[in-house]
């Protein structure tokens, strides 16, 4: 039950004359066909009030077919009331249980004389008493004791139609005025404990939030809202903000208008997280609770909490929950229809650190603007930092925003490997309308030292040079497509790497995509780094449609296959030794046969070879293998050439991709013992 009905139940009873032969009557019953104030109306009334002669207590039952308060959003059907009804002189009290429908009874009592009106409607440990003074009937005072915020269901649901409340109570004192030509107000402190809300489809919610606050508010055609006072603990959920106030105090004020035909105009929205995050900002809601139109300031003394209490829904999204921050920013945005118009911020010694070791940025410092409309130039600059684990230099980044999109104007390069990594061009476009965030840059790198790449990602010792120059990439819709490609000098050879794609670069289970070509790799200096025996001689070959999810191969065609003509050019031998040959045969499953007796074989290191070439579709962690060509049931891996001639064969086309790695490691580690057929 609300306030509003306990007013009209008052009125119904001040309207009947109970009084009038109540010394000689039992029975005394009125009908009304209507009662209006207000706050709400009472349709189809009936009351009846039993009074024994000379007693001094009758029974009285009051009956509504309907209740209604529009401005509060309250609407019962079939409403009663039955209490034992006694009286002292010119007092009268009055108390029992109130139904509504099927629903729980709650506890009303009245306590009214021509002075004042008491009364007290309760349930469960909650209670809500109200008092109403003669000399003026336009105030009622209303004093909460742990009232089941749910109570408020229906007076929330007319300013937010989504959102329900769940959990929670509340105790403080609320004066109601209602004039009768002025709009309903209401005023005064309020305690919330416990308070949850949500929405149906979840974007929306809030667990274990604690409040003191101060209330004003005015429901009319136009709506007003005031609230003053501080927030503390719980957790709160916005789309994909999510907030974590822990045991920390907030200082909150707000202020809200409503009109007709929906959505809220608040010209105030005052956040002080102390030590954290202070926000002043204006904002426009649309009826569906959209935002419309912000304008905010934002201020950070230290960056570090912000991550936990603000953070971890939007980094979360982006695989990022366990960033590490440091330093301190302000900030400045405005929205209007929904789209980012202006952009500003300001960081000062901030630090940016990724624990998994995907990215970290040391020292950044300078500010960034955004103008959708106005050009608006600005600078960023850092000391160093490093991408997956390789350590780059300081950088400085001047930009520009000109027509909706923040670009660099000039290109930029920074120390990287023993050369030089830099964009000859960036561009940021924000969301807008339909589309979401998109970046293009052109990526340039200069004679990266692959030894030092190798050390840094725990490869093997390889040596050579990474130059490569990528025209155009572009990030969109959480994927990064890449034309262009990269060359790098690698064992005497050259590497390309074309088709270039990631999806989720910086999210969860990240995705790469591309096509690598070999020709003319060294064969002594790639099996020397690789632990895989010795063959000399030159290596041709290419990995189509390669698929990395979490950095981890699921799919590629690969063929790789020695270049006779090369080696010849280069006065390179072909020969391959009599541990690679094992290491070979161990890790396709083949076995290697010669025109001489097997027991001559161990006589010799090494071996002439004509050709070698192997190849792998991997499809659901299946390897299926392929050579130079069929031997029977067979496929030729090394043909081999000269005397002692020797050639070896595989018979397993199809290999479980977990056991050939297994293989390969233990070839490379040298745990594979000769054994000759």
């Amino acid at each position: 039950m609300s306030r509003a009905i306990l007013r009209l139940l008052l009125v119904c009873l001040l309207s009947v004359p109970l009084a009038t032969g109540a010394a000689h009557a039992r029975t005394a019953q009125a009908r009304i066909a209507r009662v209006t104030l207000a706050v709400a109306t009472m349709s189809d009334v009936q009351v009846r009030l039993e009074w024994p002669a000379g007693s001094s207590q009758g029974a009285l039952e009051l009956r509504a077919g309907r209740v209604e308060a529009p401005d509060l959003g309250y609407s019962y059907s079939n409403v009663t009331w039955r209490c034992p009804l006694s009286r002292d002189r010119d007092r009268w009290r009055c108390e029992g249980d109130v139904r509504s429908g099927n629903s729980r009874p709650l506890r009303l009592a009245l306590d009214l004389d021509p002075a004042r009106i008491d009364g007290r409607l309760s349930q469960g440990g909650g209670t809500l008493a109200m008092q109403r003074l003669a000399a003026t009937p336009d105030l009622t005072r209303i004093d909460l004791t742990r009232v089941p915020v749910a109570w408020a269901q229906a007076l929330l649901a007319q300013a937010w139609p989504q959102g329900r409340l769940k959990a929670g109570t509340a105790t403080g004192r609320l004066d109601v005025l209602a004039p009768t030509k002025a709009p309903l107000r209401v005023s005064g402190p309020l305690n919330l404990q416990g308070l949850a809300f949500d929405t149906a489809d979840g974007t929306v919610a809030g667990e274990n939030i604690g409040a003191q606050l101060e209330i004003d508010g005015e429901l009319a055609a136009t709506t007003r809202v005031g609230i003053e006072g501080q927030l503390h603990g719980g957790e709160m959920l916005f789309g994909n903000a999510y907030l974590a106030l822990q045991q920390r105090r907030v200082d909150l004020a707000i202020q809200a208008e409503q009109h007709e035909g929906g959505g809220w105009e608040l010209p105030k929205l005052a956040w002080n997280d102390r030590g954290v995050l202070r926000i002043d900002a204006r904002a426009a809601l649309d009826p569906q609770m959209q935002l419309r139109t912000l304008d905010l300031r934002a201020h950070s003394a230290n960056l570090a909490p912000l991550r936990d209490g603000y953070l971890t829904g939007f980094l979360g999204l982006a695989g990022l929950g366990e960033l590490q921050l440091g330093g301190a920013a302000d900030g400045r945005v405005r929205i209007e229809r929904g789209e980012l118009r202006e952009a500003d911020f300001n960081l000062d010694s901030v630090v940016v650190d990724d624990p998994r070791g995907r990215f970290r940025f040391d020292g950044l410092e300078g500010d960034v603007r955004y103008s959708a409309s106005a050009t608006r130039d600005s600078e960023l600059r850092w000391s160093g930092g490093a991408l997956h684990g390789l350590a780059f230099g300081q950088a400085r980044l001047p930009m520009r925003s000109t027509d909706g999109v923040l670009q660099l104007t000039q290109p930029v390069s920074m120390p990287l490997l023993g050369g030089r990594a830099g964009f000859d061009h960036f561009q940021i476009k924000p969301p807008a309308a339909d589309k979401g965030l998109e970046i293009r840059f052109g990526l340039e790198l200069e004679q990266l030292d692959v030894a030092q790449l190798s050390t840094a990602l725990g490869w093997p010792a390889f040596t050579g040079q990474l130059t490569g120059h990528i025209p155009e990439a572009r990030y969109a819709d959480d994927r990064l497509d890449f034309e262009g490609g990269l060359a790098m000098e690698l064992f005497g050879g050259t590497v390309q790497v074309s088709s270039l794609a990631m999806e989720r670069p910086f999210g969860v289970a990240p995705t790469l995509s591309s096509d690598i070509a070999f020709d003319d790799i060294d064969l002594e200096s790639l099996t020397g780094v690789l632990g895989f025996g010795t063959i000399t001689g030159k290596l041709d070959g290419r990995i189509a449609d390669l698929r990395l999810v979490d950095w981890q191969p699921v799919a590629f065609t690969s063929y790789l296959q020695t270049d006779a003509a090369a080696a010849k050019a280069d006065g390179v031998r072909q020969r391959v030794s009599q541990r690679a040959v094992q290491d070979l045969s161990s890790v396709s499953d083949a076995s290697f046969v010669s025109g001489l007796q097997a027991q001559l074989i161990g006589f010799f290191d090494d071996f002439g070879y004509r050709e070698i070439g192997i190849a792998c579709r991997l499809v659901d962690e299946v390897c299926e293998m392929e050579g130079l060509g069929s031997a029977g049931p067979g496929f030729i891996i090394v043909e081999g050439s000269g005397l002692p001639r020797l050639s070896v064969v595989g018979f397993n086309r199809r290999v479980d991709w977990p056991t050939l790695l297994e293989r390969l490691v233990a070839a490379s580690s040298g745990d594979v013992k000769p054994v000759f057929e």
